[in-house]
């Protein structure tokens, strides 16, 4: 399969992550979003994020211009027709998912590659749900796409050694590394990191540290670069609380119940980084721990 021409339904942290990696490698991309507003706001992400690149040596000023040049914009589904894979990034949550690739299959070429992003939801089962389970796959980029080198491509039961060996060769012309993971909940990646992040807030919760002496017990105990309270602020706190309910659910083991102070949080509208408040409160000049 050659693919050339990529479509990216979902405009946000991920689907613009995933759109500037793909026209930096010479991909063509065409970006898709409910909204306009926020395909507007991913370009100046993405120029802003390039310009970075740029200022640290790592790509040229002519080579930025011509990965704006290949991205394309539109808010209407049927336009990702043509496209040779489509790579789903929307919010991690299984219905609304469906919805997109339900709405997305009338206007697919009958080669196209259908991915999703989704970084625990089953693929066997979203792929199901189309026309052409042979050619459906999770492709899971880490964040931040652009400096994050992994990729995890998990096949569904149905996907084929063909689908595999386009999307292994995707990755690595984007300049990346897969890991092939079994369709298990969470995969491999989340299926370790989450019941990670969620002890630490089990810590929290129960008092034993607070958000400070965590984050620092396990930057400097454990030399992670970044502590576990601060990386669910960085992913968002409603992510993990899905994945951990997904982990839940899917494997029926109550060592990965949620913790109830996540779901607090999430209730509260508190999700991290993104809504300014998690368990810290990034709306000063510096970030405080909310607890």
């Amino acid at each position: 399969m050659d693919i050339q021409h990529v479509g990216i339904v979902g405009a946000g942290q991920m689907g613009n992550g995933i759109a500037h990696v793909f026209a930096l490698a010479g991909f063509d991309v065409l970006l898709t979003d409910v909204s306009a507003e926020a395909m507007s706001k991913a370009l100046g992400l993405i120029d802003k994020n390039l310009e970075r690149q740029v200022g640290k040596g790592v790509i040229s000023a002519e080579q930025k211009a011509e990965a704006m040049a290949r991205i394309k914009t539109t808010t209407t589904l049927a336009d990702l027709g043509q496209t040779d894979l489509v790579i789903e990034a929307a919010t991690e949550r299984e219905t609304i998912k469906q919805a997109i690739f339900e709405d997305l299959l009338p206007h697919l070429k009958p080669t196209t590659i259908l991915a999703s992003n989704t970084s625990s939801i089953s693929i066997t089962r979203l792929g199901s749900r189309t026309d052409r389970p042979e050619k459906f796959i999770g492709f899971h980029f880490m964040n931040p796409v652009p400096v994050m080198q992994l990729v995890e491509l998990i096949r569904g039961i149905a996907t084929d050694e063909e689908t595999f060996q386009a999307c292994h060769a995707v990755v690595e012309k984007l300049g990346k590394t897969s890991a092939a993971a079994e369709d298990f909940p969470a995969f491999i990646v989340n299926r370790i990191l989450m019941p990670m992040i969620n002890e630490a807030i089990y810590t929290l919760y129960e008092g034993v540290g607070s958000v400070e002496s965590i984050d620092t017990s396990m930057k400097l105990g454990a030399n992670h670069p970044m502590g576990p309270l601060e990386l669910a602020d960085f992913i968002g706190l409603d992510t993990c609380l899905a994945i951990m309910n997904v982990l839940h659910d899917g494997l029926a083991d109550t060592k990965y119940r949620p913790c109830p102070l996540l779901t607090k949080y999430v209730e509260a509208g508190w999700l991290g980084r993104k809504t300014q408040r998690g368990f810290y409160d990034y709306r000063g000049e510096k970030p405080v721990p909310t607890r």
